[in-house]
């Protein structure tokens, strides 16, 4: 089977939050494996994506023409200006047009994953009510804000709640996606991503 992952993208997305998952998975089992295990593609409500550091991003698709996938990322990063004014996650958070395309995709999805501050969106989507999430460090405050039926996790790389997981801040996806891949394909195929990318964090 082929897993179709939907990574959302939107201005000011962290960098390696949606790009460490988009490379675990676009690499895993490639040189073990007959046929790719995962088809990703990138999906935004804007066709053109201005992420942090001035890194220009054109998507695979909008949110209106994007396939359903099995998997959906939803990375972090942003915070707010001096005038308060919310931008990247902190300003999806509150977009009802990310919150309904959210909602909809993870009824149907296998696997829903936030990196970073992306808990944050998925808790404004009511996808975190029961549920124990992590976030970015700094963002900890924030997410228990949100809802105090979360249970909140510090210090913790990531947390698998079955359909729906979080991880820490900006590297902390790449830890997720190579677990992700672990459950799916087995920890050899985790294993050989992790040498293949020469990331020795993986354990």
């Amino acid at each position: 089977m082929t897993y179709r992952v939907a990574i959302f993208i939107f201005n000011e997305v962290e960098v390696l939050d949606f790009a460490g998952p988009f490379e675990v998975f676009s690499v895993a089992g490639l040189r073990t494996m007959n046929v790719p295990p995962f088809e990703v593609f990138t999906v935004a409500q804007f066709d053109t994506i201005n992420a942090r550091n001035h890194l220009t991003i054109k998507p695979t698709y909008t949110l209106e023409k994007a396939p359903k996938a099995e998997i959906i990322v939803i990375p972090g990063g942003g915070g707010f200006h001096a005038d308060g004014t919310p931008f990247g996650s902190r300003r999806e958070m509150n977009n009802p047009i990310v919150l309904k395309w959210i909602q909809e995709q993870s009824a149907q999805a296998k696997l829903t994953l936030s990196v970073c501050t992306g808990s944050l969106i998925l808790a404004k989507a009511g996808l975190l009510e029961g549920k124990e999430a992590t976030t970015h460090f700094l963002a900890i405050d924030a997410l228990k804000k949100i809802s105090e039926t979360i249970s909140v996790k510090e210090k913790t790389r990531l947390v698998d709640n079955g359909n729906i997981m979080t991880s820490e801040g900006v590297s902390a996806g790449i830890d997720m996606s190579l677990y992700v891949v672990s459950k799916l394909l087995g920890k050899e195929t985790a294993d050989e991503t992790a040498r293949y990318m020469q990331y020795d964090y993986w354990k």
